[in-house]
């Protein structure tokens, strides 16, 4: 090889690094940005009216929020993510980012949704929650696969404690208690965390040996006991007492589930209104109101399982009222 073409190929290689490397920083400022917006705009959580929903709007995959006074009754000027949840102080947003294996970004913001701290993990987002109080946040991302419907499906569940920084990179090794018994098997999953008011305990669902398990965890004493069978991304509700679910009610695979509401205190559970199979950790819209994605919006039931659903948000999801 000559001299003259071993110095074309290494140019024509720095000239390719070069080019990745300011890609990666035009992405990277590109995010930066994206958060900076909603500040700059005034488009925080503080600035709409309580009680205001805010989700993901489809069309252009930014955070947003209902504004009747706005074309199309709403504002669309959050970041860009895949998965939204907000509370107290803090907002938590799941960017899904390209490439081969997938990968998330998790953005943790503040309630003018400037981005704070981000972590990088494997895996597709998937579910987003945030404690009533902020300081405790929690999240989905599946390991292998895309859906609870199959059975070669992985999911990691972590939980970041904002007041200390600790990162529980996943709980799988939580102390399970299934049946009276520990239980042990390496087909264990967790998915879909909801906390409790103190910031200790939470709700989550645990799948192994091809049956899922509402687990209630506890931070402080690191343990995690089965308390009802068959109880899938559990959502508790403002005053503690019930937790909207989705519950297996077919063997259909289009169409497996129906959103319940379980009474902690008797474990009894209702269907709602809403009978069409819905695949979303629903939120509490309200003390008697339960919201979700579906076929493309966002919609609300009573929780008491009378009425019907309404449409609230066509081309929505993630929808969340924070409290």
């Amino acid at each position: 090889m000559t001299r003259r073409r071993l110095w074309a190929l290494v140019l024509g290689f720095l000239l390719l690094a070069g080019g990745a490397t300011a890609y990666t920083v035009r992405a990277a400022a590109g995010r930066t940005d994206d958060t900076a917006v909603a500040a700059e705009a005034g488009f925080g959580l503080d600035g709409a009216p309580p009680g205001t929903l805010w989700f993901r709007d489809t069309a252009t995959g930014r955070v947003a929020r209902q504004d009747p006074a706005a074309p199309g009754g709403r504002l669309a000027l959050g970041p860009r993510c895949d998965r939204f949840h907000a509370a107290g102080p803090t907002a938590l947003c799941l960017q899904r980012r390209p490439g081969v294996p997938a990968r998330t970004y998790v953005l943790v913001l503040d309630r003018q949704l400037r981005e704070r701290q981000r972590i990088s993990l494997p895996g597709i987002p998937n579910r987003a929650r945030v404690s009533a109080s902020g300081q405790v946040l929690a999240w989905t991302t599946f390991a292998t696969g895309d859906s609870y419907n199959t059975s070669a499906f992985s999911t990691r569940t972590s939980i970041l404690d904002l007041r200390t920084g600790y990162l529980i990179k996943s709980i799988e090794q939580i102390p399970l208690t299934l049946d009276g018994r520990r239980h042990h098997a390496p087909d264990v999953n967790y998915w879909g965390v909801s906390f409790a008011a103190d910031d200790n305990r939470f709700y989550a669902t645990v799948g192994t040996r091809g049956r899922t398990h509402l687990v209630e965890g506890d931070l402080r004493s690191w343990s995690a006991r089965a308390v009802a069978e068959n109880v899938e991304c559990p959502s508790l509700s403002p005053d503690g007492t019930r937790l909207a679910y989705k519950k297996k009610v077919s063997a259909d695979t289009s169409a497996p589930w129906r959103l319940y509401v379980l009474d902690l205190a008797t474990l009894r559970g209702h269907p709602l209104a809403e009978t069409r199979s819905v695949d979303d950790q629903a939120a509490w819209t309200g003390p008697g109101t339960v919201s979700y994605a579906h076929d493309g919006a966002v919609w609300s039931v009573p929780a008491d399982g009378t009425g019907a659903p309404r449409k609230v948000a066509a081309g929505a999801s993630s929808p969340v009222v924070p409290r």
